[in-house]
């Protein structure tokens, strides 16, 4: 055991539930509940076309996006 070890009482934030994973957790919860009560339809000019959708789809497909390029930019190296 090193002297690091002794001195922190052993490893912080190895288990499930971390800070971290608890924070995006509750930010995850938050964004389903507001994309759920956001139901109405509008339109949404996408550079030229104009689409009309359900709100919720359109915030949903912003949360994946989202997910997605926080998880390429963010990923650890060497796994």
């Amino acid at each position: 055991m090193s002297p690091k070890d002794v001195m922190s009482g052993g490893r912080r934030g190895t288990g499930l539930w971390t800070p971290g994973r608890i924070a995006v957790g509750v930010l995850v919860v938050l964004v389903i509940v507001f994309i759920c009560v956001n139901t109405r339809t509008v339109t949404i000019r996408v550079l030229i076309p104009e689409v009309t959708m359900p709100l919720w789809l359109a915030l949903l497909a912003m949360f994946l996006i989202g997910l997605v390029c926080g998880g390429y930019l963010f990923r650890r190296k060497g796994r």
